[in-house]
């Protein structure tokens, strides 16, 4: 009689079914084109309106978003975004005027008008006070500083007060 390990050999379960039905829809490797990236996010977001997944689609799941991120990356990179530019759009995208916005922020309106026209840079105090009122991280107004281009201020799409 042979001495040694043994291996349980376990029946797959309805998880892996679910895992290796999404592989054959779907493979999970490199992405090379824009339709496969297409095909990629269509099936994320089949897979995010499903509500709760098994733990084996939340695998795939992911691994397909990192080759997606990859693609992008490689594909369409997003250039740095100025604080300036930042605070731009974010005051643009309220629909509020600049004096509202100063006012409801605490900040005097001409401040708030120096430093969009550039006249003014934003010091610790605009930058804790503006964080705060468009509910975002402070690091969204702080430039790239030299020779860091991975640094990236992503502007949220529901930076709304």
């Amino acid at each position: 009689m042979a001495r040694g390990k043994t291996t349980e050999v376990r029946p797959r379960d309805r998880t892996s079914d679910r895992y290796f039905a999404l592989v054959r829809e779907l493979p999970l490797r490199p992405l090379r084109s824009d339709s496969e990236l297409d095909r990629a996010i269509a099936m994320i977001d089949r897979l995010l309106t499903r509500g709760r997944l098994a733990v084996d689609e939340e695998d795939y799941l992911d691994v397909l978003s990192d080759l997606v991120e990859k693609y992008e990356d490689q594909h369409y990179p997003i250039q740095p975004v100025s604080g300036l530019d930042a605070l731009r759009h974010l005051v643009e995208s309220s629909g509020k005027t600049r004096a509202t916005v100063a006012a409801e922020a605490g900040l005097p309106e001409s401040t708030l008008s120096e430093v969009l026209s550039g006249r003014r840079r934003l010091n610790t105090r605009h930058i804790g006070i503006l964080a705060r009122y468009f509910r975002i991280d402070p690091g969204v107004f702080l430039d790239a500083p030299a020779g860091h281009a991975g640094f990236r201020a992503v502007i949220p799409s529901g930076a709304r007060p």
